[in-house]
């Protein structure tokens, strides 16, 4: 039997044998009414803190290897 048979026959199985029906999900209260804390939003411009880089030529990868390496010797 494949196992995706299983895994959408088992809930549909499970739920029919349930006595009563779940009970209805609805918002307590009306939510405006309700007192919060909300600061205030202000606009922070997407492009803050950029900062201009131009490309440069590459370095040498084998000083940059060997500084990264951890030292001791190769085994």
């Amino acid at each position: 039997m494949k196992p995706i048979f299983l895994v959408v026959a088992l809930p549909l199985f499970a739920s029919g044998c349930a006595a009563t029906l779940p009970p209805e999900v609805i918002a307590s209260g009306d939510l405006a009414d309700l007192p919060a804390d909300v600061r205030p939003v202000r606009y922070q411009s997407p492009v803050t803190g950029y900062t201009h880089r131009v490309p440069v030529d590459p370095k040498p990868w084998r000083n940059q290897n060997d500084a990264q390496a951890p030292d001791g010797g190769a085994s």
